[in-house]
């Protein structure tokens, strides 16, 4: 009789659970523990006590209007959680609020009206070292991207991690919200050449999606506003 043949088990995420409300901590913890592939690792009421968190692979912090718009807070929470990654867990934000906190180094932002799935389904994304934010402010997070590039006398192009000319065009037209077929006109390359470039420029940075490719292109100044065309929502006036 053969013997069935054995796969390794996946690690669990290690969930660190931060919230002023006890109510809320047991609650995400009960979440938690009723889905498969998830172990929380422990939980504070303060984000002074965030550094307890950095043994986790995820932080995830129950965030007040008040908390998200106070920059230094949420800094001191990123650097105390470091390594583990970061997600707001909060109730609709002004986006300028998301933007920054992205910037800061928050990898995700959820809205607590979301489904458990939905929160599952954030978590994993952001372990794996994703972004996560909700669709509906992606346009709006690329004009603001385009706002934040540096003035080409600011920048010395140094570092460039190894990207092309092309590619560094490429992540231009990204940041002002360009999608695959519209950079391959601009470009005039095919669509799966963009894709090509895209994943190529993925793996010489590190990044996995669109949004940390603009945001580490914008952190790096790597793009700068003289590169930046118009945004495509405004290219069809």
């Amino acid at each position: 009789m053969g013997r069935s043949a054995s796969h390794p088990r996946r690690a669990s995420i290690r969930l660190f659970l931060l919230s002023e409300y006890p109510i809320s901590r047991e609650g995400l913890r009960l979440l938690f523990a009723s889905e498969s592939g998830f172990r929380v690792v422990g939980s504070a009421p303060d984000w002074a006590d965030a550094a307890r968190g950095r043994r986790s692979d995820v932080v995830l912090a129950d965030v007040s209007q008040a908390g998200a718009a106070d920059r230094g807070a949420l800094r001191r929470l990123i650097i105390l959680c470091a390594p583990a990654r970061v997600i707001m867990l909060t109730s609709t934000l002004d986006h300028s609020h998301i933007f920054e906190a992205l910037r800061l180094g928050v990898r995700g932002i959820v809205d607590r009206r979301v489904t458990a799935q939905l929160l599952f389904k954030s978590v994993r994304a952001v372990a794996a070292g994703e972004y996560w934010v909700e669709r509906n402010i992606i346009a709006d997070l690329t004009q603001r991207l385009h706002a934040e590039a540096s003035p080409a006398a600011d920048l010395p192009r140094q570092r460039r991690f190894g990207l092309t000319d092309r590619e560094l065009h490429i992540v231009s037209l990204l940041i002002v919200g360009y999608g695959n077929k519209a950079i391959a006109v601009k470009c005039g390359i095919r669509e799966r050449t963009v894709k090509q470039h895209l994943t190529n420029m993925f793996e010489k940075v590190g990044v996995s999606s669109r949004l940390e490719l603009a945001l580490f292109a914008l952190h790096e100044r790597l793009v700068v506003a003289d590169d930046l065309g118009r945004p495509a929502s405004m290219a069809a006036r």
